[in-house]
């Protein structure tokens, strides 16, 4: 009897997927690398490159390290240095303050008679600079300003004088400043009337800018700036007026 050949089924699992994988593109290839030859580190032979990497950063880390703490020194030894030098510039020395103050004013051209409200005032103003230094003058440069005002209306203005001041010396120059047409306020025009009636106080500030250079030895310094700033009260708007109170101070820009 003849055997029945039945045709050879393949099992469900292994069974072709339904839609075949796309053909690849022209010109690519598609290489297939087994699990067991994938690598989560380096392979055997890369392991000396990695090492010797690993060295060269260290040593930059390193060098970077050694160049941050050399600036670090050097600059902690540049301030110690001039720390030194600064003590034994004192030492040497002994360099004081100097001290400003005004002394004297003499106005014209306030005519609060006048119908006008304009005036062109004039004041010739004594000041006092006193350089108490053993050692040290002082150049008063050009480029200066003296300047008078009442309740920050500018009233006239004028130059401090070029000249060099030695060691241990007292200086009095007076110095004529000059406004022109200076229109004044109604307020401002009422205060000085009453004032000038009543035999009352004025209240002016004097502000002065001076560009100096100090001298020590034979050296000669840079430029420095010294503002001097005073509030003072004077009894009468005349020729003959004197100071009642005042109170200066100043400051000193090095750069």
């Amino acid at each position: 009897m003849a055997e029945r050949i039945h045709p050879e089924t393949t099992p469900r699992n292994e069974q072709e997927p339904s839609h075949p994988p796309a053909p690849a593109a022209a010109g690519t290839y598609v290489i297939q690398i087994p699990k067991d030859q994938i690598y989560r580190v380096p392979p055997p032979e890369n392991a000396d490159r990695i090492k010797g990497l690993s060295r060269r950063r260290r040593k930059s880390r390193s060098t970077t390290c050694c160049c941050f703490r050399f600036c670090c020194c050097s600059l902690l030894l540049l301030v110690l240095l001039l720390a030194i030098a600064a003590g034994v510039f004192y030492l040497v020395f002994r360099p004081e303050s100097p001290n400003y103050s005004v002394d004297g004013v003499s106005i014209a051209g306030l005519n609060l008679t006048s119908p006008s409200s304009v005036v062109s005032p004039r004041f010739d103003v004594s000041v006092t600079a006193d350089n108490p230094n053993d050692k040290i003058g002082i150049y008063y440069e050009r480029g200066s300003s003296v300047e008078v005002s009442y309740k920050d209306v500018a009233l006239c203005d004028g130059e401090w004088p070029q000249f060099y001041q030695p060691s241990n010396n007292v200086t009095v120059f007076k110095t004529l400043l000059k406004g022109s047409s200076i229109e004044l306020t109604s307020a401002m025009r009422k205060d000085l009337v009453a004032a000038q009636t009543s035999g009352k106080t004025v209240p002016f500030k004097v502000n002065l800018r001076v560009p100096v250079k100090i001298k020590v030895g034979s050296v000669k310094t840079w430029t420095i700036k010294v503002k001097v700033r005073c509030d003072l009260t004077v009894d009468k708007l005349t020729s003959q007026s004197k100071i009642v109170s005042k109170d200066c101070d100043y400051s000193v820009k090095l750069w």
